[in-house]
């Protein structure tokens, strides 16, 4: 059997919940500072750009197609080929406080519904962000986010779905 066509976009949903404290509840006023602080200036989370895999053709042993957040870089792994196309890391901006230090969470993998019922999983999902992100003084932080999409040799499709991304303030 010869290669399958196989083009798969990954779409961004942004979520940002900023849990509320309870100020009565803090044993500290950095509790109650935290939480007044929050309820001031919301986090908003804006998807810039959505992430694409773009297309690839897959032979009947399958393999994977990994997008570097960092290089951009696509590699392809297994029994995978090129088909051209432009693939493009997420890019997600974020607004709140200003030099406020956040947390951003991204879920350990996503599956992606295809035509005629197949799905296929995005999984190792990293930002190019460093270990303790902050806004910057503007308030605003911008980062980008790539994953690995792994490929059954009998999946072929458009492939979609969303990646839910957190951001609260530390």
């Amino acid at each position: 059997m010869g290669p399958r066509l196989f083009l798969a976009l990954a779409m961004l949903a942004a979520s940002t919940p900023v849990s509320a404290q309870c100020l009565l509840c803090g044993a500290d006023g950095a509790s109650g500072a935290s939480a007044a602080r929050q309820a001031e200036m919301p986090l908003r989370v804006e998807v810039e750009t959505q992430l694409d895999f773009s297309r690839v053709a897959v032979g009947a042993m399958g393999g994977a197609v990994e997008l570097d957040p960092l290089s951009g870089a696509r590699r392809l792994s297994g029994d995978v080929v090129d088909l051209g196309g432009f693939a493009v890391t997420g890019i997600v901006t974020v607004t709140g406080e200003p030099g406020a230090a956040v947390r951003v969470i991204l879920p350990t993998s996503v599956d992606l519904e295809g035509d005629r019922g197949r799905s296929a999983r995005v999984s190792g999902l990293v930002t190019n962000l460093s270990a303790a992100p902050r806004l910057g003084s503007d308030g605003r932080l911008q980062f980008r986010f790539g994953g690995r999409l792994q490929i059954a040799g009998l999946d072929d499709g458009d492939y979609r779905g969303r990646i839910p991304v957190t951001v609260e303030y530390e």
